[in-house]
């Protein structure tokens, strides 16, 4: 297959989650894994969890850096550009278009019903998906261990990063005691830095785009972090009011695609459609920069010992993070009977037909959820 088809094939398939991909990042990984993996097998599963490891180990959105990931992968830089734009460019048009509503008419489009049902079905994607990368996470013991503390740990609310790279850090600690012998090395992983405060005169472009540049270069976690950086970067300088940031927050949660592109929302309503394309493409450059760098390394590192130790930690703990997500995402959404409903089905399909599309899972629920709102 040359080139210009696997560009086409990345366009497709990223385009298509783009516009499917409810539910924050953990429902898209589990999707790019049934397509990437199950379906297309693109990709073994040991590969993809040490990108899914590398992906959380760096800043900005998991999701979307994943997406560069299998991009570069299928197709080099360019095919890392291609997925990337197309996993990000759905959700943007589509908040930029919520964006100018809000804008001319001060209010958001009603479409809970639809949501009703999506999100127990998304949790059945995420579990299908889940289950066989703990499968092949769980290679020891000590793993087994690690991704339990880490799972509980979650659960209690404790920050997802400190928990990665503590992960990691334990599982080295327990193999050096084991290897003394070995030949000590020492390199240390990306740093954490605080946010610094930026003091602004006016809300340009220029001012946009550094701030969403700085964020997207230093926000880990989910991007739902991402609000508490807006509150404090935007809302308590008077360039964003509140209710526009908790607005905001709402159209991320109710378009497919990653979180962060409610920034398109925030920078329409600070500088109209200028802003909007200045704060998208600052918020999304670090990670295509990111992941450019990182995914050469990968494959050389995981043949490192100690750093295939410490990734091994790392991806364990990935995914008890993504099962604490779902029994989180679970608790707040499976309520009724109806929601009980929609997520067994959806469960039943997820495990029991691997190969058909998340599209009609996703489609199904809204279906579903839309139909047994008015019962």
């Amino acid at each position: 297959m040359n080139e210009k088809q696997r560009l086409k094939e990345l366009a497709q398939l990223f385009l298509k989650l783009g516009f499917i991909g409810f539910g924050g990042p953990a429902a898209h990984i589990a999707m790019m894994q049934n397509e990437v993996v199950v379906k297309r097998k693109w990709l073994d599963e040991q590969h993809f969890l040490d990108l899914l490891g590398a992906t959380n180990l760096i800043p900005g959105p998991n999701s979307t850096e994943m997406a560069i990931h299998i991009g570069h992968e299928r197709a080099g830089v360019k095919g890392l550009i291609v997925s990337g734009l197309c996993f990000i460019l759905p959700a943007v048009f589509l908040t930029a278009g919520f964006a100018w509503l809000y804008k001319e008419y001060g209010q958001l489009p009603e479409i809970q019903p639809f949501l009703y049902g999506i999100k127990p079905a998304i949790i059945a994607i995420i579990l299908g998906a889940i289950f066989p990368l703990a499968k092949k996470s769980l290679k020891t013991i000590p793993l087994a261990i690690i991704g339990s503390i880490v799972l509980v740990l979650s659960l209690l609310h404790f920050n997802e990063i400190a928990l990665l790279f503590g992960a990691g850090f334990l599982s080295l600690f327990w193999f050096s005691i084991q290897n003394k012998n070995l030949e000590k090395r020492s390199w240390i992983p990306l740093a954490l830095f605080p946010v610094s405060q930026t003091t602004l005169v006016a809300a340009s472009n220029w001012n946009l785009f550094l701030i969403f540049l700085k964020i997207g270069s230093i926000l880990y976690g989910s991007g739902y972090v991402l609000f508490a950086f807006l509150d404090a970067e935007l809302v308590a300088k008077g360039l964003l009011t509140r209710t526009e940031l908790i607005d905001a927050i709402a159209v991320g949660q109710f378009t497919p695609g990653p979180v962060f592109s409610s920034v398109t929302f925030v920078g329409y309503q600070i500088n109209g459609l200028s802003g909007a394309l200045v704060s998208t493409i600052a918020i999304f450059l670090p990670s295509f920069v990111f992941v450019a760098l990182l995914n050469p390394l990968v494959k050389k590192l995981r043949n490192y010992k100690p750093f295939s130790v410490f990734l091994d930690a790392v991806n364990v703990s990935s995914v008890a993070i993504i099962i604490s997500i779902c029994i989180q995402m679970g608790t707040d959404t499976i309520t009724d009977w109806r929601t009980i409903l929609i997520a067994l089905v959806s469960i039943l399909i997820a495990f029991n037909y691997k190969k058909i599309n998340s599209a009609f899972i996703v489609i199904g629920g809204a279906f579903l959820g839309y139909i047994l709102s008015f019962l």
